[in-house]
């Protein structure tokens, strides 16, 4: 099920959202061990089973190499080759956390994520919002309680009704979920009959 007010038109003006963009982690290339000094890697996007977008990335002092095509607005393609410097701090129980240096001139913030368009940037470079902040209240709350349903493993969408139990689920676990399932359910159903006169059937 759909949020409340999902299917909105985008605002004029309104910001673009995370969601729309290419995204590179650095701290999940290290998690996957890729920052070796001298290695290089590739980088796919994928949508719907097809490849939609790849990048080659070499890994060198204190900075990352980027090579990639991208398409102009004209569709022409435009072949990107630059550089991204990279900080490491120590943590506070040990070993060190990289970071991205953004390569927007007279930026440079320091952060974990970057977003591509024409060059990968972050994210007030781009002017972007998360997902999340375009949602209204009955939005969170239809998405708090997806997310209920995914521990569950149920069905998505409320109007799908309860279901029984996870298999290997502690009992504790489950009646508290579901708990606040039945909670979040019947604050959807009587702010929907409060808004359009429909009954509550809960």
């Amino acid at each position: 099920m759909g949020g409340f007010g999902s299917g909105r038109h985008r605002q004029y003006n309104a910001k673009n959202t995370t969601d729309n963009y290419r995204v590179i982690d650095i701290r999940r290339w290290r998690r996957d061990g890729l920052l070796e000094l001298g290695s290089s890697f590739s980088c796919k996007w994928i949508l719907e089973g097809e490849t939609v977008s790849s990048m080659k990335v070499s890994v060198e002092v204190d900075r990352l190499v980027l090579s990639y095509c991208y398409k102009l607005s004209d569709n022409e393609p435009k072949n990107m080759h630059y550089q991204i410097l990279i900080d490491w701090t120590l943590c506070n129980f040990g070993g060190e956390r990289p970071w991205f240096f953004c390569p927007v001139k007279g930026c440079h913030k320091r952060v974990a994520i970057l977003y591509g368009g024409a060059v990968f940037a972050c994210r007030n470079c781009y002017d972007l919002v998360y997902s999340s902040q375009r949602e209204n209240l009955l939005d969170r709350i239809t998405r708090k309680a997806d997310k209920i349903r995914h521990k569950l493993n149920w069905e998505p969408g409320i109007l799908n009704g309860a279901e029984l139990k996870p298999k290997g689920m502690h009992w504790i676990t489950f009646n508290l979920l579901r708990a606040k399932h039945e909670d979040l359910v019947g604050f959807l159903l009587l702010e929907a009959s409060l808004r359009f006169g429909a009954p509550v059937l809960y």
